[in-house]
């Protein structure tokens, strides 16, 4: 898994993109999915999401996805479950404390971050566990059609 996550890393960029893609279809098919109900749509695409991201960035599926702010790197990694940046464990050559054959998922998503063309990465929200194991596709996608309805 670690091997498709550092790729998912280099390729940061081209996956925003088909990123920024993908969600103009999703709020394309926003009527469709209002009309089916967000709740019965939960678990199917909850299982099609979790394949695809636990394939391309080792996900968590917490629910509350920040990949898009941490450079395709997911911070759920981090044995410690930190989520604003690295501990102070950090080895000299960006290995975790815990886990020293893995790179600090941090110093993944601020290399991810420069792939993308991003500044830097800023403070992210704190996870809500009530989120866990749901879509965050489905979320976003609720949260643009009530943008759009505005």
């Amino acid at each position: 898994m670690r091997s498709m996550r550092d790729w998912s890393v280099r390729h940061a960029r081209g996956l925003s993109r088909l990123y920024v893609v993908f969600e103009h279809l999703m709020v394309a098919v926003a009527p469709l999915a209002r009309l089916i109900g967000h709740e019965r749509l939960e678990r199917p695409v909850a299982a099609v999401e979790r394949r695809i991201k636990e394939t391309l960035f080792d996900c968590r599926m917490c629910g509350a996805c920040v990949l898009s702010s941490t450079g395709m790197s997911c911070p759920r990694n981090c044995p410690k479950n930190l989520l604003n940046g690295p501990c102070g464990g950090v080895r000299a050559d960006g290995s975790c404390e815990i886990l020293p054959g893995m790179t600090c998922v941090w110093v993944k998503a601020v290399e991810g971050d420069r792939n993308m063309g991003g500044g830097t990465i800023g403070l992210l929200p704190a996870g809500d566990h009530r989120l866990i194991r749901r879509s965050s596709w489905l979320r976003i996608l609720r949260q643009r059609s009530k943008e759009s309805a505005r």
